[in-house]
């Protein structure tokens, strides 16, 4: 008899409070032996602390996940294909293993790279939505993100954002840290700085707010997201 290959999760965990785990989230990672964190060159896996935060896990094989910040795309693939078959060795030993991702694991998530080459290879995956860091960062700031009739727009931060903020609707951009100063210049070439505002690290206890983005803090950090007002 053949033996049953574990299945591959990908699961949302939020942006950083605990409390916004659903409760579909806690079943699967509660079901799993096996759960899978990012981890930073520092040693630093975020998306577990918040995990860690919320359930105990001394019951569970911890198995890191090494990605590259490279824009090469042949070594982020290698990166994603070393990460895959660290995972792949679990799954064909019968074990279910759940990763990790802040926010949803649908939006900018590395899940999505290890999905696709597991799938290819046969494995089962499913994916378990989490709150979207910029649904967060809307009900932090205490706005509401469209009307009726308005678009919403997510954007990286690192993308080309002079054309694209010209899009009728509300603008989100994600992981705008390291570009937030050359994004802010643009803000305000176009008269938007007024109507946009900067969550950093939302829900964590470095969470930093700003809602005058003429006053940029020292340090945006990675999980900065900004959000522009139609």
């Amino acid at each position: 008899m053949e033996m049953r290959r574990g299945v591959f999760y990908g699961v949302g965990v939020g942006p950083g409070d605990p409390e916004l785990l659903t409760l579909k989230a806690l079943r699967v990672l509660d079901l799993c032996p096996v759960i899978a964190a990012p981890r930073t060159k520092s040693g630093e896996m975020l998306a577990l602390d918040i995990v860690r935060s919320a359930m105990p896990l001394e019951h569970k094989t911890i198995l890191p996940l090494d990605f590259t910040m490279s824009r090469d795309r042949t070594v982020l693939h290698e990166s994603h294909l070393r990460s895959a078959s660290a995972i792949a060795a679990h799954l064909t030993a019968g074990r279910d293993v759940a990763m990790l991702n802040l926010g949803d694991v649908s939006i900018y998530a590395t899940f999505g790279y290890l999905m696709d080459i597991l799938t290819a290879d046969g494995y089962e995956a499913v994916m378990i939505p989490g709150v979207p860091s910029f649904c967060a960062v809307a009900a932090r700031l205490g706005l509401s993100l469209t009307t009726a009739s308005a678009p919403l727009h997510i954007l990286p931060g690192g993308g080309s954002l002079a054309g694209q903020l010209d899009f009728p609707g509300s603008k989100v951009l994600m992981k705008s840290g390291r570009q937030l100063p050359q994004a802010a210049q643009i803000l305000r070439q176009k008269g938007l700085l007024e109507r946009s505002a900067m969550v950093r690290d939302c829900g964590l206890p470095t969470e930093q707010v700003c809602r005058d983005l003429s006053q940029l803090p020292e340090d945006t950090g990675y999980f900065a997201t900004v959000i522009v007002k139609e």
